[in-house]
């Protein structure tokens, strides 16, 4: 099978939004902002690519 990888596109997303919170262990939040710094785009961009790509991806087992 072949490894799935997460291509970041200089696109942003311009539909409604809404704001929300959430608690993120320090470690992964440092990752987040090593992408970004990398990248060139924000936390939030990158967040929101990351769960994008999460839900287009995941499977749910019941």
């Amino acid at each position: 099978m072949a490894e799935k990888k997460l291509v970041i596109h200089s696109q942003k997303y311009t539909g409604e939004s809404k704001v929300i919170s959430m608690r993120l262990p320090v470690d992964m939040l440092t990752e987040i902002d090593r992408v970004a710094k990398e990248t060139g785009r924000t936390r939030n961009e990158i967040m929101q690519l990351c769960l994008e790509f999460a839900l287009e991806n995941m499977t749910i087992e019941q």
